[in-house]
């Protein structure tokens, strides 16, 4: 199978600095829930299962900060479970500061394998599949789980809550970031947010996804934290006071909600922007030029359109380069 380095096109020269340490994970290895580098803590009162998960990409480290911390201060719920887990340890392990974007993951993304057909098709096989399917009994006991990455570009941080009002109504109570992306997800596969129950309107399990910053900044460890401890008190599972001091930082004066309506998907490696854009530019009329795909232009589809988490860094045929989106409140 080719691999994730062979793909990536980008280089050393094109990347941001790598301005956060990436820790060392070797101690954490055996776990305690029968699953390496995931943590299980029970606190025998009645209470929901909350999982906070780092490193659903390689080399989305601050997550990887935040749940190490977490660790490390011995954290335990005072109701429910909490699982603190690391995901694609594989790929972050390859991590090389001369390709710093190559270490996304192995074989496949790990964020787009969440469906039952992808993870029960036994004839397909690939090291995120594997690690997805190790962690899969874990996940299906969840009620609430946080997902934390980080981005390709430098932009203003961003709660994904798909596509559901129970999302929306999540990262709303969260309070932080102060723009919250709905969206379906993308046409590759399925993310972990949107995985089983998190997706189904009818289950009170829901999920969460935290877009930090960019992924070497230190900044989006501040945000890291911030979401994460702000998770852990909505959820209950902790309380604020036994939280490492300095992790809740003030919250946005408001938070709005943009619904993606259509992503924009490279039909070929020939895809280039129109302007140098990181996230959330807004262009005010429709029909404006944003981009050529495979020659074709790309064109704002309505007035005041928003870019949301466009990069060409993965750039491939079939991947999802930015998405278009509305703001709705």
């Amino acid at each position: 199978m080719t691999t994730h380095a062979d793909e990536t096109h980008m280089n050393a020269a094109d990347a941001y600095p790598v301005d956060v340490e990436f820790p060392d994970l070797a101690p954490y290895a055996a776990g305690n829930a029968g699953v390496p580098y995931v943590y299980t803590f029970d606190s025998g009162m009645a209470g929901p299962h909350v999982m906070i998960n780092a490193l659903t990409h390689g080399n989305e480290v601050c997550g990887a900060i935040a749940v190490k911390a977490l660790l490390d201060a011995g954290v335990r719920p005072r109701k429910g479970r909490l699982t603190l887990a690391f995901a694609n340890v594989d790929a972050y392990l390859t991590f090389d500061r001369r390709k710093p974007d190559a270490s996304r993951f192995v074989d496949q993304d790990f964020n787009r394998v969440w469906s039952a057909a992808k993870l029960n098709d036994r004839s397909v096989d690939s090291t995120e599949l594997r690690r997805a399917r190790a962690m899969q009994p874990v996940i299906d006991t969840v009620d609430m789980l946080l997902d934390l990455h980080s981005m390709h570009e430098k932009s203003a941080p961003l709660a994904l809550s798909g596509p559901l009002d129970k999302g929306i109504a999540l990262a709303r109570q969260l309070g932080a970031p102060a723009t919250v992306i709905s969206d379906e997800g993308h046409p590759e596969g399925r993310r972990m947010r949107d995985y089983a129950d998190f997706g189904d309107p009818r289950s009170a399990r829901n999920a969460l996804l935290v877009e930090c910053g960019q992924h070497w900044e230190p900044s989006a460890v501040t945000v890291a934290k911030d979401c994460t401890a702000r998770f852990l008190a909505l959820t209950g599972v902790l309380d604020e006071s036994d939280l490492p001091a300095g992790w809740f930082a003030p919250k946005p004066d408001a938070v709005r909600v943009i619904r993606v309506t259509e992503p924009v998907v490279a039909k070929s490696m020939d895809f280039r922007f129109a302007g140098p854009y990181t996230g959330l530019e807004t262009f005010e009329k429709a029909g404006t030029v944003i981009a050529w795909n495979d020659g074709e232009p790309v064109v704002t589809p309505y007035d005041n359109c928003v870019l949301v988490m466009p990069s060409l860094r993965q750039l491939r045929p079939g991947v999802t380069v930015v998405r278009l989106g509305q703001v709705v409140a």
